[in-house]
């Protein structure tokens, strides 16, 4: 079967074309630092050919969300290559997800001095998790980004990109999806800035495409991949009139970068609408790099979309989470546990890095 076959990726050999799908786990509870619990979470992991990690973020603005880790100090570099060198241990190959929450945060889920940004002033609907008050809070009203400051988040990707680099991963996929803050300024449901950073499509695009090149230029743009939901409805995001027309021109700005994949999600499998089948064949045209499918496969369907040239890559989310040696599983047709959703997020090794593996 091409899912289990060797594939070329930019410069590395993935062993499989089965990626373990960017999931956060809220795990880094020391400062955002990662630490031997999460080495050997990926370690555990590591038969897929590619890992992407959960999000990472370049900024102490970025870590929106409650005890995720962070990429922009020595310590988290120290903590990150414990990740790292458990999985090259174990042959395997592992991507940093680049993640800024913007506007998707709480200020008590932030450390001391750092603040809740995005593209405009305007407040993302919903509630998040705080550990602070050990419930459920409205999100904090963000600070709108000045032109400068927007050129300091980009330099932010960069360094942090630099600091992946440092940490032994082998890449680095910027997250553009989800509503996160590099999707608040695609999406002009939530961009609404009349300056050179909004208006239009090339405006909205500007600040990924700044980012992306910002990256591809710190690590070499065969290190940088990113990944996109075009019809994602996540905090706050949705569909918008000129949606394709916008994306179609994003993806072929970045891979006129060479940029070393586009991961495209369709979280229908998830309740949300679905990516049409045309729509996901202009974007697979329109990027020249390494295609990543992810959003509901089981084998059957990930070989078919192999076999139809639809992507080069499969990606598997929440399987990974209960079934650490979730290639294995799949080659031998052996029944998956189901995860436990009451641990996705809590800070132990319950849920965690305790799932059975397989024996034949």
């Amino acid at each position: 079967m091409l899912l289990f076959d060797r594939y070329a990726l930019g410069g590395i050999e993935l062993a499989n074309r089965v990626v373990m799908a960017p999931m956060t786990r809220s795990r880094a509870v020391d400062q955002n630092t990662p630490n031997a619990l999460m080495a050997q979470y990926y370690g555990q992991r590591a038969g897929a050919g590619l890992i992407v990690t959960e999000g990472v973020s370049p900024s102490p603005n970025g870590l929106g969300y409650a005890r995720i880790p962070g990429l922009f100090n020595e310590a988290q570099v120290a903590g990150w290559k414990l990740v790292t060198e458990a999985v090259h241990a174990k042959g395997g190959k592992i991507f940093v997800q680049l993640m800024h929450t913007g506007r998707v945060s709480h200020q008590d889920n932030l450390p001391a001095g750092a603040t809740v940004v995005g593209p405009c002033a305007e407040v993302c609907p919903g509630e998040m998790w705080v550990d602070k008050s050990a419930g459920m809070q409205a999100h904090t009203a963000p600070h709108a980004l000045t032109e400068a400051e927007i050129k300091d988040v980009v330099a932010e990707y960069a360094n942090s990109a630099k600091l992946a680099i440092q940490a032994g991963f082998d890449g680095v996929e910027l997250h553009a999806a989800n509503g996160y803050l590099v999707e608040q300024f695609l999406n002009p449901i939530v961009n609404k800035r009349s300056d050179g950073y909004g208006l239009d499509i090339a405006g909205r695009n500007r600040f990924a495409l700044e980012a992306a090149q910002a990256c591809a230029e710190a690590i070499g743009a065969n290190k940088v991949g990113v990944r996109i939901s075009p019809q994602g409805v996540f905090n706050g995001t949705g569909d918008f009139p000129d949606l394709e027309s916008q994306y179609l021109a994003l993806t072929r700005k970045l891979s006129e970068m060479g940029l070393v994949y586009l991961h495209l999600v369709d979280h229908s499998a998830m309740g949300a609408p679905a990516v049409s089948a045309e729509l996901k064949h202009k974007l697979r045209e329109a990027f020249a790099g390494t295609f990543i499918a992810v959003g509901g496969f089981a084998v059957e369907s990930a070989e078919n979309a192999l076999q139809a040239n639809k992507a080069d890559l499969i990606a598997f989310g929440r399987p990974f989470i209960s079934n650490p040696d979730l290639v294995a599983k799949l080659k031998s047709g052996a029944k998956l546990v189901d995860p436990d959703m009451s641990t996705f997020y809590t800070p132990s090794e319950k849920g965690y890095t305790d799932y059975p593996f397989y024996s034949a």
